[in-house]
């Protein structure tokens, strides 16, 4: 605890565990909000609270939205035969962004990861598999990040929706934009060549 008063401390310890976030950070944070004004302080906490009694998973996809449905799911202009399953509501925000994929969202709200303790049963599965039963979806994009957690819960969800008939795909992996191929490790130049495309 060191020589900080307990309500200092505390706040440092409330920041330090978020993801990515060591002491120093989160002092620095805690830090941050003893230095704004007592009407900002007000609004940071009022914008926490908001966002855990307002918001909630769409009853369709499982991203966060105020209302029944999120946007994307109420949209009449997206392409319901294909659903783009991720990790985390944040991945969406990054496909949005690219603005050409017009398909619709699953988000399973973490990864199958035995070491962590977690499980299938503990991820959105059940809700992706009952979206595709009324046959309106014909492709399920598996875009989990290429980790071994992330290949495992691809793999997992593929044995699963496979014998539905839809047709399972995943993400092609490659080279970034702008890197060089002396820092490439060999299973992305090994995808990057299984994954070539036609110019």
């Amino acid at each position: 605890m060191g020589n900080n008063a307990e309500p200092l401390e505390r706040l440092i310890e409330q920041f330090n565990q978020f993801p990515g976030v060591g002491r120093k950070g989160a002092t620095r944070m805690a830090y941050q909000v003893l230095s704004m004004q007592p009407a900002q302080a007000m609004e940071l906490a009022k914008a926490i609270q908001d966002a855990h009694t307002r918001l909630h998973r769409c009853r369709i996809c499982m991203n966060y939205t105020e209302q029944d449905t999120c946007k994307v799911c109420s949209s009449a202009k997206r392409d319901r035969s294909m659903i783009c399953v991720v990790e985390s509501p944040r991945d969406i925000v990054s496909f949005e962004r690219t603005r050409e994929y017009n398909g619709m969202y699953h988000v399973l709200h973490g990864l199958i990861s035995p070491m962590d303790g977690v499980t299938a049963d503990q991820l959105c599965v059940k809700e992706l598999l009952a979206r595709l039963t009324d046959g309106t979806v014909q492709e399920v994009i598996m875009a989990t990040n290429p980790t071994v957690e992330g290949e495992a819960t691809a793999m997992y969800l593929a044995k699963l929706i496979k014998p539905l008939g839809v047709r399972v795909s995943r993400l092609a992996y490659g080279l970034p934009v702008g890197s060089s191929l002396e820092y490439a490790d060999e299973t992305t130049l090994f995808r990057a060549f299984t994954g070539r495309d036609e110019l």
